[in-house]
């Protein structure tokens, strides 16, 4: 509409005839009934305000944003209605803001928003006031976050790959030639073999361990494709608990088996479920104090997920850690290398799981490990006939 139309209009309107009046009245609250629509459509947040930042509109998606009822925001100003920021600084006449705003009600989003003052028109200097579009930038930085996880994965596999050439060859060397140290060590006579022995022995289990570590880097960032089969997830629990027995057992940690009756056999790859359970109770056993302490192994499932929950009662993870809890060589225990819940996140991944975790500090920490069921099962909603296995 051009500007200075309903001034134009309004000096007329005594010279015009009431049909014509009626006329040019029905076609205004059509146009804005079309705006409105329009504003409606939109992805994008808008948000209309007068000069004294009262919102006079406000469209479903700026209402979702920023947790506000549409009938009963308009008339509030801005400042009352989306906190965090001095609006009235912001709402400069002749000043465009773009800028980044998070906010954590109703949700924790990151919105983008830009607010240009509305031209007065008409020789008016002063703006009758503002626009403000908003974007939700959240699930583009969630994307973005996953790209740079990506590529550093990708990065990580390139230097494995290297690693696993410039270091695996020499240890593979080292371990032969130390082997025919210790047969000509055999022609010595025993009081000079003894002190030798000991520090061949030293070189050999530090090879292992470099040997361990090598792999355990491998697996963890080398892409793997599981080899399905139908397992019984209690079972491979039990598995996995008896291999730590013995260090159980010596420290005095109690275990607790909570295990849902009828639980499904999940389609997994065995060996690697095996690894991913032993890393997680390992893990919380490690967690626990020096005598003592409790590791809880829970079940549970529905007609969607299969989930499986390891909780300890041990020292907990603090808020820095748990924001680096899956970066190689980022570890909360003494000489611990970081890459076990590394390897237990992308052997989830890779089964279409999902894994999470929550801990408080001197309390204790849960890993939870949710994966889908392959089984799904249709009710039928008013009627009598039972439910539909579809497999």
């Amino acid at each position: 509409m051009k500007t200075g139309f309903l001034e134009k209009l309004a000096s007329k309107l005594d010279r015009l005839d009431p049909a014509e009046v009626q006329k040019i009245v029905g076609r205004l609250i059509q146009e804005k009934g079309f705006l409105q629509n329009v504003f409606e459509a939109l992805q994008e947040g808008v948000i209309l305000l007068d000069s004294q930042g009262m919102i006079l509109f406000v469209n479903r998606p700026a209402a979702a944003f920023f947790g506000l009822d549409p009938d009963k925001a308009v008339g509030m100003p801005l400042a009352s209605q989306a906190r965090g920021l001095d609006w009235e600084t912001l709402m400069r006449p002749g000043h465009s803001i773009h800028r980044d705003l998070e906010v954590l009600y109703p949700e924790k989003r990151l919105l983008n928003f830009y607010l240009a003052p509305i031209g007065g028109g008409g020789g008016r200097e002063e703006a009758p006031g503002h626009v403000m579009l908003v974007r939700d930038l959240t699930r583009t930085r969630a994307e973005a976050e996953e790209t740079l996880e990506s590529e550093k994965l990708n990065a990580l596999t390139l230097l494995a790959a290297g690693v696993a050439h410039e270091i695996g060859n020499p240890l593979n060397a080292i371990d032969i030639h130390m082997q025919l140290v210790e047969r000509h060590l055999c022609q010595l006579p025993e009081n000079d073999r003894a002190a030798l022995e000991a520090d061949v022995a030293t070189t050999r289990s530090e090879i292992r361990r470099l040997d361990a570590i090598l792999k355990q880097f491998l697996q963890a960032v080398r892409p793997t494709v599981p080899r399905r089969e139908r397992h019984d997830l209690h079972g491979l629990l039990r598995d996995s608990l008896k291999l730590m027995e013995a260090e159980l057992g010596s420290r005095g940690v109690t275990v607790a088996l909570e295990f849902a009756e009828g639980m499904p056999h999940a389609l997994v790859d065995g060996g690697q479920f095996h690894q991913a359970f032993y890393n997680l109770i390992r893990n919380a056993y490690q967690a626990l104090p020096s005598e003592g302490g409790r590791i809880t192994v829970r079940t549970r499932f529905n007609d969607y997920e299969l989930v499986v929950a390891v909780e300890d009662n041990g020292s907990g993870i603090s808020p820095e850690q748990m924001g680096v809890l899956f970066e190689p060589y980022r570890s909360t225990k003494p000489g611990g290398n970081g890459l076990g819940l590394l390897i237990v996140r992308r052997i989830v991944r890779e089964h279409g799981g999902e894994i999470s975790i929550e801990s408080r500090e001197r309390k204790g920490t849960e890993v939870v490990i949710r994966l889908p069921r392959t089984e799904r099962h249709v009710r039928l909603i008013g009627t009598r006939d039972p439910v539909i296995d579809l497999n």
